[in-house]
């Protein structure tokens, strides 16, 4: 099976944390490939501040944080043994690493494109059998849980109702969007099999399992 983790930044700011998802990652690779896609966390932040405030442009910054994210990769590279210890800087590099490797872990590949999206058209592009975003809430949710204490979590979800939850409320400011919404439309437009998790190295093998954890997007 092929699988395609979305990975958010947050993890690389404690060690233990990678170790914890390496493993996971590890176990996985056992008896699947699996493809990772990280994010630049608080990295990308902090450069990104400092490049706006020395004038740079917003594409630029894009730039900039596509080179954190690759350098969060190369550090989760370091605690996977089955990974190849090279970043690739597209979906085709990608694809030919796994031919040679049970792990692949990239970063960003072009600007405009959040982790979230990335990982999503990798998926497509490697036609994967699931793809797993891990983020900092426990599934989908009819409104921003943290906003709205009446919001519903949604067990499961065709992939079009998942687009008009992300439109309806990525429409809204100040929300936090569990899932952008072009990474919604190309989960849409290829029909891929997608969890939508908290993020934790044992929600991560239960969705591999393919066992009822956050919001099953089929």
């Amino acid at each position: 099976m092929k699988v395609v983790l979305s990975l958010g930044g947050s993890v690389f700011s404690d060690m233990e944390k990678i170790r914890e998802f390496a493993e996971a990652i590890e176990t996985i690779a056992r008896e699947n490939q699996i493809f990772v896609v990280v994010g630049g966390g608080k990295l990308a932040r902090e450069y990104i501040r400092r490049a706006r405030e020395l004038g740079a442009t917003e594409t630029f910054c894009d730039y900039i944080g596509i080179a954190a994210t690759r350098i969060n990769a190369m550090l989760l590279i370091s605690s996977l043994p089955s990974a190849a210890k090279k970043v690739p800087e597209d979906f085709i590099e990608a694809e030919n690493l796994s031919k040679l490797y049970k792990v692949v872990v990239m970063g960003g590949t072009f600007p405009g494109h959040t982790t979230d999206a990335t990982a999503a058209l990798l998926a497509e592009f490697v036609k994967a059998d699931v793809f797993i975003n891990a983020t900092n809430v426990d599934g989908v949710y009819s409104a921003d849980p943290k906003l709205d204490p009446e919001a519903v979590k949604y067990d499961r979800l065709s992939p079009h109702q998942l687009v008009e939850i992300v439109s309806k409320n990525s429409a809204r400011a100040g929300t936090n969007i569990v899932i952008d919404l072009l990474a919604a439309k190309i989960i849409e437009r290829s029909r891929i099999k997608t969890y939508v998790i908290l993020g934790t190295p044992e929600n991560i093998l239960k969705a591999v399992r393919g066992e009822a954890v956050g919001t099953i997007i089929a």
